[in-house]
C-alpha cells in the first residue's frame, strides 16, 4: 500500500499546524491531570469542613477515600474503552469534542455537588467525578491517535510526547490555582485559627474544581475545526480523495503532490477485534502495552495522589488552619512538578526520536525501581530523621517515570496497531493501566491508614510503608523485564507498515 497522501504525511516538514495540534490535543491531557491531581487538596479541605466533629478530627475514613478514588479511575477505564472503540468506528474527530465537553460539564458539576451536607456532597462529588473520568478516559486514546496520525515518522515520538507533556503542566496548574484560591480566601478570612473552619472554605474547594473546566472549554472550538485525520479517512473509510483534501487544508502541500492519478479502493481482507487472526497478529503487542501500562500506573498514581500522606512529617501540618494546611500541600506538589515531573517529560520529548521508546521505557523502570528500594529499605531512617535526601530521591521517581514508562506507555500503543484498531487498542491498554492505578492507590491508602506519632505528627507506620515502597520497586523491576521481553521499537517506523504487513500476509 503506497498512497501519496500517506507518504507525504510521513515526510512532511514540521509546520505550524503540528504545534497547533499539540496544544489542542494536549489541552485535554492538561485538564485530565488538573482534575486527577487536585483531589488530594480537595479532600483535605473536605476533611476540615465536614469531619470536624469526628473522633479522629479532620480525618476522612479510608473507605470513603477509597470510593472517591475508585469512581474516577473506573470512569476513566470505561471511557478509554468506549471512546477508543468509537474513535475507530465513527472517526477520531466525531467523538473528540464529546469527550472534551463531558469533561467541562462534569468539572462544573463537581464544583456544585448539589448540596452542603456531608453524605450528599460526597455522593454527588463521586457521581460527577465518575462522569469526569469518562471524559478523561475518552481523551487519552483520541489525543494520542490523532497526534500520531498527523505526525511525520521522523519526529512522531516527540510530537506525541509533547501532547502528553501538558499533563505535567496540568499537575502544576492544579497546585498553582489551588494556592491562589486558598491565599485569597485566607487573606479575607476573619478569626481564623487551627480549630476554626470558616464557611467560605466550602466555596474554595468547589471553585478549584470548577476552574479546571476553563482550559478545556477554551479549546473546544479548535477541536471541532480539526479535520478528520488523513490516515483514518484513507485507510478506514477508503476515501483517498477526501484524505488529500483534508491534508491540503492544514499542511503546506499542494493537491498535485498528494492526489492519486488513479484511486483504487482497497479490497483488503478484514477481521474483527479479538478474532484469532487479530490475536495472532496483534495479541502480543496488546498484552505488552497493557501490562506495562498496568505496572506503571500502580506506581505513578499511588505516588502522585497521596504525596501528603508520604510527606506528612516534612510538611509540619499539625498547627495549621484549613487554608495553611492545603496551601502547603499544593506548594509541595508545585515544587515536585517544577523540579522533577515536568523536566522528565521534556527529556523524553528531546530524546525519544534519538534513542527510542524501548530503551527509555526500560531505563525508566530500572531507575524507578532502584530509587524505591533505596527509599523503602531505609524508610525508618528517613522517617525518624527529617532529611532532604528523602525528598530528592522521591523526586527522582517522578523524573524517571516521565523520562520513562509514563510517557512511552502513552506513545507506543498509538504507533503499533493498524488504523482500524489503533484507537481501540490504545483505549484497552489505557483502561488496563487505570486498573493498575486503582490497585496502587488503594494499596497506599491501606499502608497509610495506621499511623504513629513522630514529633507530634501522625505519620505512616514503618513496616507498612517499608513494604509498600519495596513492593513498588519490585513492580518497577517487573516492568523493566517485561519491557525488555515484549516491547517492540517503533522509532522511525511508518504507521502504515502495519497495513503493508497485513496486505502481504493476506496474499
Amino acid at each position: 500500500m503506497s498512497l501519496k497522501v500517506l507518504s507525504a504525511l510521513d515526510s512532511a516538514k514540521t509546520q505550524f499546524y503540528h504545534f497547533k495540534a499539540i496544544i489542542v490535543a494536549g489541552m485535554g491531557l492538561f485538564t485530565d491531570a488538573y482534575d486527577f491531581f487536585c483531589i488530594s487538596i480537595i479532600m483535605k479541605l473536605i476533611a476540615r469542613i465536614y469531619y470536624e466533629n469526628e473522633s479522629e478530627k479532620y480525618q476522612i475514613k479510608t473507605s470513603v477515600l477509597a470510593v472517591m478514588v475508585s469512581t474516577m479511575f473506573l470512569g476513566t477505564a470505561i471511557g478509554q474503552v468506549v471512546f477508543g472503540r468509537l474513535g475507530d468506528r465513527r472517526g477520531r474527530r466525531s467523538v473528540y469534542g464529546l469527550a472534551l465537553m463531558l469533561m467541562v460539564i462534569s468539572s462544573i458539576g463537581c464544583g456544585f455537588s448539589i448540596c452542603r451536607t456531608r453524605n450528599c456532597v460526597l455522593v454527588s462529588l463521586g457521581f460527577f467525578r465518575f462522569f469526569l473520568g469518562l471524559g478523561i478516559g475518552g481523551d487519552y486514546p483520541l489525543s494520542a491517535t490523532i497526534m500520531s496520525e498527523f505526525a511525520n515518522k521522523r519526529t512522531r515520538g516527540s510530537f506525541i510526547a509533547g501532547v502528553f507533556s501538558l499533563q505535567g503542566f496540568g499537575i502544576l496548574a492544579s497546585a498553582m490555582v489551588s494556592m491562589f484560591v486558598l491565599k485569597m480566601f485566607w487573606i479575607s478570612a476573619d478569626d481564623l485559627t487551627k480549630d476554626h473552619t470558616p464557611e467560605d472554605a466550602d466555596i474554595a474547594w468547589r471553585l478549584i474544581l470548577m476552574l479546571g473546566a476553563i482550559p478545556a472549554g477554551l479549546t473546544y472550538y479548535w477541536r471541532m475545526m480539526m479535520p478528520e485525520t488523513a490516515r483514518y479517512t484513507a485507510l478506514v473509510e477508503n476515501n483517498v480523495l477526501q484524505a488529500a483534501k483534508d491534508m491540503e487544508k492544514v499542511l503546506d502541500v499542494s493537491m498535485s503532490q498528494i492526489a492519486e492519478e488513479e484511486i483504487l479502493l482497497q479490497d483488503r481482507q478484514t477481521y474483527p477485534l479479538f478474532s484469532k487472526k487479530f490475536l495472532r497478529r496483534h495479541g502480543r503487542d496488546l498484552f505488552s502495552c497493557s501490562i506495562n501500562w498496568f505496572l506503571l500506573d500502580i506506581v505513578f498514581y499511588s505516588s502522585n495522589l497521596f504525596q501528603s500522606q508520604i510527606y506528612s512529617q516534612f510538611l509540619k501540618l499539625e498547627n495549621d488552619n484549613v487554608y495553611q494546611e492545603s496551601f502547603k500541600i499544593a506548594a509541595f506538589q508545585a515544587i515536585v512538578a517544577i523540579s522533577a515531573t515536568i523536566p522528565g517529560y521534556y527529556f523524553t520529548v528531546f530524546f525519544i526520536d534519538r534513542i527510542g521508546r524501548r530503551k527509555i521505557q526500560i531505563t525508566g523502570f530500572f531507575s524507578m525501581g532502584l530509587v524505591y528500594f533505596a527509599l523503602g529499605i531505609s524508610y525508618s531512617h528517613w522517617r525518624d530523621n527529617t532529611n532532604a535526601g528523602f525528598l530528592v530521591l522521591y523526586g527522582l521517581t517522578f523524573f524517571f517515570a516521565n523520562f520513562g514508562p509514563n510517557t512511552t506507555t502513552f506513545i507506543v500503543p498509538a504507533e503499533l496497531f493498524p488504523a482500524r484498531f489503533r484507537s481501540t487498542c490504545h483505549g484497552i491498554a489505557g483502561a488496563v493501566g487505570k486498573l493498575g492505578a486503582l490497585v496502587g492507590s488503594l494499596g497506599v491508602l491501606w499502608a497509610t491508614d495506621e499511623k504513629d506519632m513522630v514529633d507530634d505528627v501522625l505519620v505512616p507506620k514503618n513496616k507498612a510503608m517499608t513494604v509498600t515502597l519495596v513492593v513498588l520497586g519490585v513492580v518497577c523491576v517487573l516492568g523493566m523485564v517485561l519491557s525488555y521481553l515484549y516491547t517492540p521499537e517503533t522509532m522511525g517506523r511508518s504507521l502504515e507498515d502495519n497495513e503493508i504487513d497485513e496486505d502481504e500476509d493476506d496474499r
